[in-house]
């Protein structure tokens, strides 16, 4: 390799991109490992790609051309068989649509039920005028049923009409596909060649039976139905609507059954019936989370409002500063003056209790899930399904568990606010790095010390990083908790959305926001103090 430009100073030498001698020999031998089939032609053809410097095309592949999407998944190229596959539909429905096809079927059957309304107005004019009675007003919708008729029917001709040119367009469409597919077909596999080189094991090579039988498969199960689908006016029953009945009879003996129906009573059965057996542990369960709700009551609305005010704003002050303090005591005097602070004091009581129990059973359930790799297995399912699954899908089983109310909105609440201080608190504890923690280890600190001195200290950011998501997904459950009767400031917004109340809605969602960001300001600034 010789250099056409060196630069002498501070001993730095370039050498231009174009001058990089390569291995012509060994690259196709690289290329015919990967391609397997007709490697000539691929040698060839990848040569002037890695020769082009225009991002133009400059091969043509007949074989792709020709067979499309199969050619791309013959070679393994899937992205190139999704892609044109579709592509290729769009215009084989365009086609069918221009050569059997029937655009105006819609105009046709509306004309043909308004020539049958005015059919019978003209029989009940007649039927009139042998009685001796007016027969106007039958006339009259007579002569505008059939003229609507007739403005049917012309759209239906003007439809029909131009299916030729909606298949000299399908021909268009189609030329141009094949045109792209095969000018394009060699730089796409080129680009899964310089994949396979970088990564061998994970990109496909090579041509593979398997690959072909796959492809013609896909082909024949999407193309035809697809295409028949879109083109056909009454296409087969089958392809409109799933065969529920069919199936679920060919599973049931009652005819009148289904699969649908037979799996709701088996459920609500079983949901029942752990009701009733658990029944004890529920209610435990519900005067434990009452109780905490009760001390939260106790201390926010029980207790004289400018008391609560003052040390609100003093903790404030002292959490995060001045600053937030003010903006703190603006919060409490909005929803005090608008009538909100009862129902806003008992929204904080709800959110704390439900934080305060996400924060007692996640943070240490989070420090085990980060120090056991099989136990966070174990558990992810279940924090993916606590975030995941809708929370009105999840309300029902509640109501059926703990009834309605206060208590069970927050274990609905506690549901759905858990998993980020778990997933966060684990995530910590995985990042504390391994070096402090054997430098502990050889100062002779406990499990408990290493726990308590180093692993938490240094997890502490993404910790306060999970209360506070924590807090904020609770604080949004205000709302939905109030439809299983949880009262607060989401029951203020059930109200204004079944009214329709545009004013009280806003009044009511401006305080829940307040809300939401005095706690967060005070819980971010305490958590900027301590570090």
């Amino acid at each position: 390799m010789t250099p056409s430009t060196e630069e002498q100073d501070n001993g730095i030498s370039v050498t231009a991109a174009s001058d990089i001698e390569v291995d012509h020999e060994q690259l196709d031998i690289s290329i015919a490992e990967f391609v397997e089939r007709n490697p000539d032609y691929y040698q060839n053809v990848f040569h002037k790609v890695h020769a082009a410097t225009s991002p133009l095309p400059n091969t043509f592949n007949w074989a792709a051309a020709l067979l499309g999407p199969i050619w791309g998944g013959f070679r393994g190229a899937w992205g190139f068989f999704w892609g044109f596959l579709i592509l290729e539909m769009i215009v084989w429905v365009q086609l069918g649509r221009g050569l059997w096809g029937n655009p105006g079927a819609k105009f046709e059957e509306r004309a043909e039920g308004q020539l049958e309304k005015a059919a019978e107005f003209k029989q009940r004019a007649e039927e009139a005028l042998a009685a001796g009675e007016d027969a106007t007003r039958f006339e009259k919708l007579f002569d505008n049923m059939s003229t609507a008729a007739e403005r049917s029917l012309t759209e239906a001709q003007i439809l029909n009409d131009g299916k030729f040119m909606v298949f000299l367009t399908g021909v268009a469409l189609f030329v141009l596909v094949k045109l792209t597919q095969g000018f394009y077909a060699n730089k796409i596999y080129e680009r899964q060649y310089s994949k396979w080189r970088i990564d061998p094991e994970g990109t496909e090579s090579g041509v593979k039976l398997r690959n072909l039988v796959l492809s013609l498969v896909l082909v024949t199960l999407i193309a035809p139905l697809t295409i028949y689908k879109f083109t056909v006016e009454s296409p087969f029953e089958l392809l409109n609507q799933f065969p529920e009945k069919e199936i679920s009879g060919y599973f049931l003996e009652e005819e009148n059954e289904t699969l649908y129906t037979e799996s709701a009573k088996w459920l609500e059965d079983r949901i029942d019936a752990a009701a009733v057996a658990g029944q004890g542990l529920f209610d435990g369960l519900t005067a434990g989370v009452r109780s905490v709700l009760e001390a939260m009551t106790l201390a926010l609305i029980v207790t004289p409002w400018p008391v609560v005010m003052v040390v609100v704003c003093v903790v404030a002050w002292r959490a995060a500063g001045p600053r937030v303090s003010i903006f703190t005591g603006a919060a409490l005097a909005y929803v005090a003056l608008l009538g909100y602070w009862e129902v806003s004091m008992e929204t904080v009581a709800l959110v704390g209790a439900a934080v305060f129990l996400c924060v007692i059973f996640g943070i240490p359930l989070g420090i085990w899930f980060g120090k056991s790799q099989r136990a966070y297995k174990i558990a992810e399912p279940v924090l993916d399904l606590m975030q995941t699954l809708p929370a009105f899908v999840y309300l029902i089983p509640i109501i059926a568990f703990f009834g309605t109310g206060n208590p069970p909105g927050i274990l609905a609440t506690i549901i759905f606010g858990m998993p980020p201080v778990i997933r966060l608190t684990a995530l910590g504890m995985r990042g504390v790095p391994r070096t402090i923690i054997e430098a502990a280890e050889a100062f002779g600190a406990s499990k408990r010390q290493l726990l308590r001195d180093v692993e938490i200290p240094l997890a502490l950011p993404s910790i306060m990083t999970g209360v506070n998501q924590t807090i904020l997904m609770c604080l949004s459950m205000v709302v939905i908790i109030s439809l299983i009767g949880g009262g607060g400031l989401g029951q203020e917004i059930l109200i204004a959305l079944q009214y329709a109340a545009k004013g009280p809605g806003l009044l009511g969602g401006i305080a829940i926001l307040l809300c939401a960001m005095v706690i967060d300001r005070i819980v971010q600034g305490a958590f900027r103090r301590e570090i």
